[in-house]
């Protein structure tokens, strides 16, 4: 099954996130083109927001270079606008849930699912860990819901224990979804927070079934795939297993270059879907 699935890397719009794990940060235009120029079949964008993505041009610029639009991230809400869907505040939850509204827009209207990772938040002195929880599921019902109309789910990223409390593995992050009354999320499984977090990675997968939509193809350092010490043969067995049909993609750390680490991406990729 593992012929399947397909290619994807990230572009990063985000000034304030430079030296955080996105391999293209080069502007729009010329990012996809080299994405393109590699072969790549998507990309996942991490922008500062809705507002700063012109749809039309973006879907132009896509339509030019033949690539799909894979995903866009929500992190810049939480990096940016200090927006984080567990928040105490409810005015702050609720121009959260608007942030990662608007962003299903945008991406739906492409195709593409919207992402929820870092700005899932987390439980703090002001906020317990049931209602933190409760919080994040109430997000992701909502955008889930609102997702439905452009037919694309939403993906939801369990992070590994320092980045937050709220969801650190693949069959807790199965727990919540199964708790949501829709069925239009999805697990995105990032190897990286995997390596941190799970027992087995491949087991991991297994877990995730069904609810596997979206994966983060890196090594075990968040370098690109094959730079680090992550054993890629069982993790694509599993991947064929459940039958994963969706991308992999890259987020990773430029390493030791953008161009260098867009390559390496792409030459893991190519060997191990044709095991």
């Amino acid at each position: 099954m593992t012929q399947q699935m397909k290619s994807c890397i990230t572009i990063s719009l985000v000034e304030e996130a430079r030296g955080g794990p996105f391999v293209l940060w080069d502007g729009l235009e010329k990012s996809i083109r080299y994405a393109s120029q590699l072969g790549f079949d998507a990309v996942e964008i991490f922008s500062e927001g809705a507002e700063s993505l012109d749809t039309d041009l973006l879907g132009k610029l896509l339509d030019a270079e033949g690539l799909k639009l894979a995903a866009l991230g929500t992190g810049a809400g939480w990096v940016k606008h200090g927006l984080q869907l567990a928040d105490a505040d409810a005015a702050q939850r609720d121009r959260a849930k608007r942030f990662v509204r608007d962003l299903i827009d945008v991406g739906g209207a492409l195709g593409a699912a919207t992402i929820i990772g870092s700005m899932q938040g987390r439980s703090d002195d002001r906020v317990s860990s049931s209602l933190a929880r409760g919080y994040l599921c109430e997000a992701l019902q909502d955008g889930g819901e609102h997702a439905v109309k452009y037919g694309v789910p939403l993906l939801y990223e369990p992070l590994n224990r320092y980045e937050t409390n709220q969801c650190n593995t693949v069959a807790d992050g199965v727990e919540i979804i199964e708790s949501l009354s829709n069925n239009n999320v999805k697990l995105l499984c990032d190897l990286f927070h995997m390596n941190i977090e799970e027992v087995d990675i491949a087991d991991a997968l297994v877990c995730g079934g069904k609810h596997v939509g979206h994966i983060h193809f890196v090594d075990s350092n968040r370098r690109p795939a094959g730079c680090g010490h992550l054993q890629f043969g069982p993790i694509m067995a599993a991947l064929g297993q459940i039958d994963y049909a969706g991308y992999l993609c890259a987020e990773a750390l430029p390493w030791p270059d953008s161009a260098e680490a867009a390559q390496q991406t792409m030459r893991a990729i190519h060997y191990w879907t044709r095991q």
